[in-house]
């Protein structure tokens, strides 16, 4: 079986490619089963490689990802050239490039990637957002970084967790709201039982894009912990494996 995967819709410039890729089609097993592409949970390296290795031909990418070593929080690492083979990935949670053949990575199992490209096709970025990401601001840190004018970009937030399974104690809203990411009194996060609330990460991001300016956002709508047989998800499964979100230009 060959690697899966999803293709935002988006108006976005015919140049602009882009993917996000299901658990189906990889050789890891267990936790990992089976297109693991993260080589920092504890698969077996040389699964991962050889998932690596599917999800570029099969996708037919133009130069091995650019990947980073995330961390939730704000950091965009700007690359110029693809990656050299032996080259450890910056630590940031965000990257861009305004050159065809980068192919920009993200890892989550949870967490939300978000795309974003200029109406002309002419720059990307990618960046991760879970909830500290979002606290810390790493979509507003893209969009800077990026450097165009906010309603010119486009940006699609991808497969994350949904708020039907995403419970959260009440540290995690204080943090949310003293950062300004949300308000003390929100549909975005609504108690559930004592000290817990449920909160609505897409939701949250599409109101911090929107805020930035950008008016363009579009989202995959797909909750990665509803869909165990397609997606890897920290939240339901703790150890697991991690899929990835790519863009890059042709």
């Amino acid at each position: 079986m060959t690697p899966a995967w999803i293709v935002p819709n988006w108006p976005v410039a015919r140049r602009v490619r882009a993917l996000s890729t299901q658990r189906v089609g990889g050789v890891s097993h267990g936790l990992y089963a089976a297109l693991n592409l993260g080589d920092h949970v504890g698969d077996d390296p040389r699964n991962v490689a050889e998932n690596r290795r599917r999800l570029r031909l099969a996708a037919g990418l133009p130069a091995e990802p650019a990947w980073l070593r995330q961390v939730h929080g704000r950091e965009v690492a700007r690359w110029d050239t693809p990656p050299a083979a032996s080259a450890m990935p910056p630590t940031a949670d965000a990257s861009l490039c305004d050159r065809p053949g980068i192919v920009l990575a993200l890892l989550t199992a949870d967490c939300l990637p978000v795309l974003f490209t200029t109406g002309a096709g002419d720059r990307i970025a990618a960046a991760h957002a879970g909830w500290r990401g979002l606290a810390a601001g790493v979509l507003g840190a893209t969009l800077d970084a990026l450097g165009a004018p906010p309603d010119r970009v486009t940006a699609w937030i991808g497969p994350g967790i949904g708020p039907d399974h995403y419970e959260v104690g009440g540290e995690v809203r204080d943090a949310l709201i003293s950062s300004g990411t949300l308000a003390a009194r929100d549909s975005a996060c609504v108690p559930t039982r004592p000290g817990h609330f449920r909160a609505d990460l897409p939701e949250l991001a599409r109101r911090q894009l929107r805020a930035a300016g950008v008016a363009s956002v579009y989202a995959a709508g797909i909750c990665t912990c509803a869909h165990p047989d397609l997606y890897f998800s920290h939240r339901r499964d703790g150890r697991t494996g991690r899929q990835a979100t790519l863009i890059w230009l042709d």
